[in-house]
């Protein structure tokens, strides 16, 4: 397993804005994560939950929710990077977010992070950052978004 990159204060975020930040290591999604994930949001689409009836569906099988591919950035972010020297840092938001692709179960989803710009706050700093999930052998990535993250002092 790869170890995150640690990125050190306003410096080392305000060094790294405009370059690549690295990417985590791959996770196959499971048909138990998607159950799971069916269970704890109550969508229980016969695409993500009915293996059989899915195989004769659209995608040859059953496919992750795209919110489950979503919250799985929780997840990858932190074995991407660790930003150390603030006080306190939050979830800010996502532009952009989109599914171009699915992600069928069994397959194995990676992040890769950019950081695209860094700007200040009053009390900190609001870290931009365009993520990517990508479908281990896709042609396109499951997900793309902007993402902002804020790191106060």
């Amino acid at each position: 397993m790869a170890e995150p990159r640690v990125v050190e204060g306003v410096e080392g975020l305000e060094a790294l804005a405009g370059q690549h930040v690295g990417e985590s290591d791959w996770l196959q999604i499971t048909q138990e994560r998607v159950q799971e994930f069916a269970d704890a949001t109550g969508d229980h689409q016969w695409i993500h939950v009915d293996p059989v009836r899915a195989k004769a569906g659209p995608f040859g099988g059953p496919i992750a929710h795209g919110y489950l591919t979503l919250s799985l950035v929780s997840y990858f972010l932190p074995r991407v990077w660790q930003v150390e020297g603030f006080g306190m840092g939050v979830n800010y938001g996502l532009e952009r977010l989109r599914f171009p692709a699915p992600v069928p179960v069994g397959s194995r989803l990676r992040l890769r992070a950019d950081l695209a710009e860094v700007q200040p706050l009053e009390s900190g700093v609001e870290a931009t950052m365009d993520l990517t999930m990508e479908v281990e052998g896709g042609v396109k990535p499951a997900l793309v978004a902007r993402g902002q993250f804020r790191y106060y002092f």
